[in-house]
């Protein structure tokens, strides 16, 4: 008897161990999902010529947002990026921070971010980034072609978009930090990792982003 409550009573403990891991695939599934839903809708959507040279993709799923003229905002992603060999290893990551300024209430807005060179991609890696102006990111361009964007859209180091209540946009992120999730990655892949590591492909991608790479190159294709 004793032995048995012994065992109900880990169960918690079980099932709480094994939610790091099964949280961060789920954010592989939901940003899969998110990519789906906003490259299946009619005349919307990145366009595809701004997708095909990507050489990252950020894509953080419900970000959470409340506040009344100032806000705060934090949301949990995945971040992929190009590799002699194909897409990386998704990173987890997490955007935190400042006021997205475009809507006054509280929501949930999906955020893409395409990075479109190197350096962008060096500015992501580091353990704490800047959504603004002054590090290369702006609002990108929507629609199923590029013709509408700026100069200061193409040659941007980082495009940002958003999704709210069915709307998709350009969007200035307004000062939000992006950093690595350590401890999902961890989770993900079974031992500390660097986020530079699994971005450069050092690291074996887990069988859940099969459906996100498959999302990713219907539509990125170089």
């Amino acid at each position: 008897m004793k032995a048995a409550v012994l065992a109900l009573a880990l169960v918690p403990t079980i099932l709480f161990a094994a939610d790091p891991r099964k949280e961060a695939l789920d954010r592989i599934s939901d940003s899969t999902t998110v990519m789906q839903e906003i490259m299946g809708a009619p005349d919307k959507g990145i366009p595809e010529e701004i997708l095909g040279k990507a050489q990252c993709v950020g894509i953080i799923p419900g970000v959470k947002k409340a506040g009344f003229i100032v806000g705060a905002k934090y949301g949990k992603g995945i971040l992929v990026c190009r590799t002699a060999e194909g897409w990386s290893g998704p990173s987890t990551v997490i955007v935190e921070g400042g006021s997205i300024g475009f809507q006054i209430g509280a929501s949930e807005t999906d955020v893409v971010l395409v990075v479109q060179n190197k350096s962008g991609q060096q500015k992501l890696s580091q353990d704490k980034f800047t959504l603004d102006a002054s590090a290369g990111a702006t609002a990108g361009p929507v629609g199923r072609t590029a013709q509408a964007a700026t100069d200061a859209q193409l040659h941007a180091e980082i495009l940002s978009y958003s999704r709210s209540r069915g709307l998709f946009a350009g969007i200035d992120l307004g000062g939000a930090t992006m950093r690595p999730d350590n401890a999902a990655n961890k989770a993900v892949y079974g031992r500390a990792i660097q986020q530079q590591e699994i971005l450069d492909g050092k690291a074996s991608a887990p069988p859940e982003a099969k459906s996100l790479y498959a999302e990713l190159n219907r539509h990125a294709k170089h």
